[in-house]
């Protein structure tokens, strides 16, 4: 981990206000995080954060990558590079926590392997619980060392235990990113120590709303401070995520940070309602006001309205073999960002493989809605009226059709029978 320059002294980590600042989350009131406990390790916490004024404006964040997108619906509010690979140093944590869940029981216990101990000699170890070879700990208990505190020991200990080697364990977070969509992505450590695994803005987005799903995760990324199990005393650790005490609503989700991938935070936020996910990557100095910058943009810079209604005219569009009038099947509500409310246009969108005459209610295509670079969301269009048959009876084509089916069917049956 990238060390702070400012060391916390013992004295004052025994002074720190443990039992005050237990529990954090989405009503937990904002203010400067206090020193980490942990005597003797640096506090990367900053005393404020440094958002524009004007939330309604899209922040120019300093990150190399960045995305923030509604959690609930799933519509993407801000996007900068999203696409680009790029190491992500400790928020691979957040995909071996969720390989472990998804292999063990919390309260299975785990036998610190000597491979997982970081001595006091290894250059570039970052944050550890201090494990011994031979301890033993709970599942649980190492979950919220490696999210919590970003203990690399802890994070390589959970690898080694579930698949017998930290290699083997990679191979298994690859498979499983795979299978997730994470098609960008790549890990080369259970830790993210090194600088060699990658992944995009885009695919930590997807494990992130994976991770979120999890009650377990979802309650170890808000714990402002947590205890453990130590050799001779507990062990006390300290959320690395300063936007649990700084930002109003915030409610987890990771740090990281190496030489080669710059800062990194996926933050995660709830106000009246509404669920907002942040995903910054690279950023030079400070994730954390541009995590703040985006998820006030997304709480700020939009309203909520309904931008095409039912049975909305869409015009004529040309199918195969003909044309047809056609209507929006049903509502679409958005995120309309104010700044470009003048510029919400829709743009139709026909399926090809739509043929004249449709059946009623077949969608043919749909109609999406822009608001500046933004998709708000799309509706399917469908016919107005159904078209007349192409024998000017009375009846569909598609009636005809069945009815013709059905009438071959019973002479069929009936001449077996005779």
């Amino acid at each position: 981990m990238i060390k702070a320059a400012r060391r916390t002294s013992v004295a004052l980590a025994l002074l720190a206000p443990i039992a005050a600042i237990a529990a954090g989350g989405a009503d937990a009131r904002p203010g400067p995080p206090p020193p980490t406990p942990i005597a003797g390790t640096p506090s990367e916490y900053p005393a404020r954060l440094h958002t524009p004024s004007d939330r309604s404006v899209p922040p120019a964040v300093s990150a190399g990558s960045a995305l923030l997108v509604e959690l609930d619906g799933g519509g993407v509010l801000f996007r900068h590079a999203a696409r680009t690979r790029r190491p992500v140093a400790s928020l691979t944590k957040v995909m071996t926590a969720l390989v472990v869940l998804r292999a063990t029981s919390p309260d299975d216990r785990v036998a610190v392997p000597a491979a997982a101990v970081f001595g006091s000699r290894d250059f570039g170890a970052g944050s550890t619980l201090g494990l011994r070879a031979g301890e033993e700990q709970r599942v649980r208990d190492l979950l919220y060392g490696a999210l919590v505190g970003s203990a690399n020991d802890a994070a390589r200990a959970l690898a080694i235990h579930v698949s017998g080697s930290e290699e083997a364990f990679v191979r298994r977070m690859n498979r499983v990113a795979r299978d997730m969509g994470m098609r960008r992505t790549e890990f080369r450590s259970a830790t993210g120590l090194d600088d060699r695994g990658t992944s995009t803005a885009e695919d930590i987005r997807v494990l992130a709303e994976a991770a979120a799903s999890e009650p377990l995760l979802r309650r170890i990324v808000m714990t402002r401070v947590h205890r453990l199990p130590g050799p001779a005393r507990p062990r006390t650790i300290q959320n690395r995520n300063a936007l649990l005490w700084l930002y109003p609503g915030a409610t987890g989700m990771k740090t990281g940070s190496t030489r080669g991938a710059g800062f990194c935070l996926i933050a995660t936020a709830e106000r009246e309602g509404r669920r907002l996910l942040a995903v910054v990557l690279g950023a030079p100095s400070d994730a954390f006001s541009d995590a703040a910058s985006l998820l006030n943009y997304g709480f700020g810079g939009f309203d909520v309205e309904t931008v095409v209604r039912a049975g909305d005219p869409f015009g004529e569009v040309d199918l195969r073999g003909g044309s047809v009038e056609v209507a929006a099947s049903s509502d679409l509500t958005a995120l309309v960002p104010t700044v470009a409310r003048d510029e919400i246009h829709p743009v139709i969108r026909v399926d090809r493989s739509a043929a004249f005459p449709p059946a009623p209610a077949e969608a043919v295509g749909e109609v999406q809605v822009v608001a500046g670079d933004l998709v708000l969301g799309a509706v399917p269009l469908v016919p107005i009226r159904v078209p007349p048959p192409p024998d000017g009876g009375d009846l569909p084509w598609w009636a005809e059709a069945t009815g013709a089916v059905a009438r071959g069917l019973g002479a069929l049956v009936g001449a077996f029978f005779d």
